[in-house]
């Protein structure tokens, strides 16, 4: 009924730049945040960014000012540039939704993920 589906993961070389969309689809009846968490082998899974309803931005303080978060409400789209890639920054990187699914259910949404590989 909800999915995220997320594209642009790939390989890039340390110090270039990605970009990550990911796009909500279902019955939703409203969207409280979206974001992008990640996760690399053996490490928990932590925030990236998230962006809520009315367009206020959380970052990872290490991350802050080579991630940018942004959206696309009509199009129910997210989207993560990333700039000045390090080899650290390589994970799985997962879409996350707070979605209203009815005037009364609430739902967490993630999506597959996608491999974001940074080479040094």
């Amino acid at each position: 009924q909800v999915q995220l589906v997320e594209s642009g993961g790939g390989l890039v070389q340390a110090g270039g730049s990605l970009g990550l969309s990911c796009a909500a689809s279902g019955s939703i009846f409203s969207i409280n945040a979206m974001g992008w968490y990640r996760q690399a082998p053996g490490k928990q899974r932590e925030l990236v960014a998230k962006i809520r309803s009315g367009g206020s931005t959380d970052y990872a303080d290490s991350l802050k000012g080579r991630f940018t978060i942004s959206w696309d409400s009509a199009k129910k789209t997210i989207y993560l540039q990333m700039n000045s890639l390090k080899p650290g920054d390589t994970a799985v990187y997962y879409c996350h939704a707070d979605v209203v699914v009815t005037s009364r259910a609430y739902l967490a949404v993630w999506g597959q993920g996608t491999l974001v590989t940074v080479s040094s």
